[in-house]
Parts: structure tokens; C-alpha cells; sequence
């Protein structure tokens, strides 16, 4: 007897909980914003195929110059925590529908390496990897912090910087975006 087997279904990357993020904020930037329903979908696909160097002084740069809103999202290659963190960072942003530039910086691996690793964060606007002594490069970011992952650092709208270990609760997000 002959089986018939099923079409096999395309795989898309990425575990469940990020594909699901991806499909709500389309299907509500669809209902409020036709236009922009498929930009974000667009978005959402296009892998990031540059990572640019983070060394000691490019922290002081980005808190004098760089883009505002941002979120930045220091994790290790081995961290098991931090791909969940930076989706919940990802899912608030999109909630938001606001313009937000939304980084990773990878401390572990330098160059065109970290890109092995940026399918853990889709949605992204930029990766980084370290480039330089990474002890130098944490006390350039935060003197207080131990290495510990994922650590992420909202930089808001004037300029006020937030701290945390793990994701961002409520309340930080909101005095964050508002």
C-alpha cells in the first residue's frame, strides 16, 4: 500500500513565541495601517547582514548622538535567557507603534560573527559585537555592572537612561516610550 504523505510546510525561523509577535503586530498594523502591515512584515523578514564594531568609546557616542528612542541589548552567545528578553523588548516596541531603534550587542564573539547569532534577534535594527577588552568596554557602559546578561539599557526620548537586568517591567517601558 502506497502512502500519501502531506506537503511539507515551510519552516520559519525562530521559536514559536517570536513568530507569533511577528504575526499580531502585522495582522493589528493591518487593521490600523494597511500601508504599513506590509512594511512591517517586510521588515520582519530582512536579516540584518552587517554588525557594527562596539568598542570603549562607542557608548559615549551613542549617549551623546545616537538615535532616540533606543533599546540596547547586551547578551553572550551563550546566554539562554536573552533571546526571550529582547522578544518581549521587540513585542513592546511593536505594541507601541512608535519609531524605535532597537539593538543587540553581542559581547562574546567579534565581527561578522555575531551574525551566526542573529536569527535569536529578529527584529532587530542593528547588531553589534564587541571589538576590544570586554571589561574595558562594560565599565565604559556601566562601571556597576558585573557582566550578567541580558542587560539592556533604554535610552528615552530626552535622553533619560534606564538600567536593567533581564526585560523591562510595565512601568519601565512606559516612562520609557512616553
Amino acid at each position: 500500500m502506497k502512502s500519501v504523505s502531506k506537503p511539507a510546510m515551510p519552516r520559519v525561523g525562530g521559536p514559536p513565541a517570536r513568530r507569533r509577535a511577528v504575526l499580531v503586530a502585522a495582522v493589528a498594523a493591518w487593521l490600523y495601517m494597511p500601508n504599513r502591515a506590509l512594511a512591517l512584515v517586510h521588515k520582519a523578514r530582512v536579516a540584518i547582514k552587517t554588525v557594527a564594531p562596539f568598542d570603549a568609546s562607542t557608548w559615549a557616542s551613542l549617549l551623546r548622538q545616537g538615535p532616540r528612542p533606543a533599546a540596547y541589548v547586551f547578551t553572550t552567545t551563550y546566554c539562554s535567557t536573552c533571546p526571550d528578553a529582547f522578544d518581549k523588548l521587540h513585542a513592546a516596541v511593536v505594541a507601541s507603534r512608535q519609531q524605535v531603534v532597537l539593538a543587540a550587542v553581542v559581547m562574546d564573539v567579534q565581527g561578522e560573527h555575531a551574525l551566526t547569532h542573529a536569527r535569536h534577534y529578529q527584529g532587530a535594527t542593528r547588531i553589534y559585537a564587541f571589538d576590544g577588552f570586554e571589561p574595558e568596554i562594560r565599565q565604559a557602559v556601566d562601571p556597576k555592572w558585573r557582566n550578567v546578561t541580558p542587560y539592556v539599557v533604554l535610552i528615552g526620548r530626552r535622553g533619560t537612561v534606564q538600567r536593567t537586568i533581564g526585560p523591562p517591567d510595565a512601568a519601565m517601558l512606559k516612562a520609557w516610550l512616553s
